[in-house]
């Protein structure tokens, strides 16, 4: 893996609260390519990341699960030659996510992402998403993406 993540490839001046390089208050979401073809990244949760009993918060995990899911859809839209539109600052939105929590995640510990575009096409992608611990998948999502067609 480079050191270069793709949000910071595809988005250096995006401010969003999960994966944006530019919002410096954000979660700073590094996700990137690995030798295996899937897409990867690890956090560590911070303090205020708890969901009240000692373990990470559902919103935060799906931010992770919706803003890694984007890196995976935005390296695919490139690499097939799908920019963003004129007037889009991306290639794709989400349209849905289907998240599931299937067991608790450490809030005092690095947690893994990985994700793969299922399907693609200009129109639409989909992606599966999940956050791993201790070998074990804690939440995984389908996310839809949509192409953004600004108006």
């Amino acid at each position: 893996m480079t050191d270069l993540s793709l949000q910071e490839q595809y988005f250096p001046d995006l401010p969003c609260f999960g994966c944006g390089p530019a919002n410096e208050r954000g979660l700073r979401l590094r996700s990137h390519v690995a030798e295996d073809g899937l897409v990867r990244a690890r956090f560590l949760p911070w303090p205020e990341h708890d969901n009240g009993l000692g373990y990470l918060n559902g919103g935060i995990i799906a931010t992770l699960l919706d803003c890694h899911s984007a890196a995976a859809v935005t390296h695919e839209a490139f690499r097939r030659g799908w920019p963003p539109l004129p007037g889009a600052a991306l290639p794709y939105v989400t349209a849905g996510l289907d998240v599931r929590y299937l067991r608790p995640a450490p809030l005092a510990e690095e947690v893994g992402l990985v994700a793969e575009v299922t399907a693609a096409s200009e129109a639409e992608m989909t992606a599966a998403v999940r956050l791993e611990w201790d070998g074990k998948p804690r939440a995984e999502v389908t996310a839809i993406w949509k192409r953004w067609r600004p108006r």
